[in-house]
């Protein structure tokens, strides 16, 4: 796929909350193809998937292990990014966990456990950069969240109500701090085809009910979804702020 080249984006630093999976790896190699510096976190070892990055691309990412639950650990993790590639003036909140479950089961550990990977760790770690952008002059945060919660989707509560909130964050942060040149957007995914999700819950029947109700019958894959967030994270948006960026084939039609 052809993205767009972000001039702008060159040399600045950018950090990813699971860039070494999944849609954020697509994220860290779309980010690195525009020649900026990037640091990420994973739970899981990314040492070999940083060693292709840097054949692929001719740039190497920083990656530091972390359970971005962990917030000192996810903070320092950051602050040792900063450190090797600057102040951090582009921060994609990523990270997240869908996993499936009713109502009925939910514990009041499995709700803490949920809430502090989908909305607890985007909080801080946009708390983290914003002194930082602030000395910067400027910044832009892409909080990721999804259509789930837009469509009332059923099978995971926790994580609907979490990207909900994450829209609330987005538009608080970005009012708070828009006075220092600091964007805060929300980009919403639909359905897109990452190996976790065609390993996990892709089933055929599922698969084609989803695509009739997308208004572009394609499936969505992870390289979609890279070049809306290089938009927000340049100065080709830089009068964006607030908003949700939806990307999923037209299923949840806005405005």
């Amino acid at each position: 796929m052809t993205h767009a080249t972000f001039h702008d984006l060159k040399d600045t630093s950018v950090f990813i909350t699971g860039g070494g999976s999944g849609i954020g790896a697509a994220l860290t190699e779309g980010f690195l193809r525009q020649g900026a510096k990037v640091g990420f976190v994973g739970r899981s070892d990314a040492s070999d998937f940083v060693d292709q990055m840097e054949a692929q691309t001719g740039n190497r990412p920083h990656f530091v292990q972390c359970d971005i639950t962990d917030i000192p650990a996810l903070k320092a993790a950051m602050a040792e990014c900063a450190d090797l590639n600057g102040p951090i003036t582009t921060l994609v909140n990523n990270a997240a966990n869908d996993q499936r479950h009713s109502t009925e089961e939910v514990t009041e550990e499995f709700w803490d456990w949920a809430q502090a990977i989908n909305l607890k760790a985007y909080f801080f770690a946009c708390q983290a950069v914003m002194a930082g952008m602030k000395a910067a002059g400027g910044g832009a945060i892409i909080n990721f969240t999804s259509i789930s919660y837009m469509m009332g989707n059923t099978g995971y509560p926790i994580y609907t109500t979490a990207n909900s909130g994450i829209n609330g964050m987005t538009r608080s942060l970005a009012r708070e701090f828009g006075s220092d040149k600091i964007r805060v957007n929300a980009l919403a995914p639909g359905w897109v085809l990452t190996q976790k999700q065609l390993d996990m819950w892709a089933e055929p029947d599922a698969l084609a009910a989803h695509l009739e109700r997308q208004c572009l019958k394609e499936h969505l894959a992870p390289d979609d979804i890279v070049a809306s967030t290089l938009f927000l994270a340049s100065q080709a948006s830089r009068m964006i702020t607030g908003q949700a960026l939806v990307v999923d084939g037209g299923v949840a039609v806005t405005g």
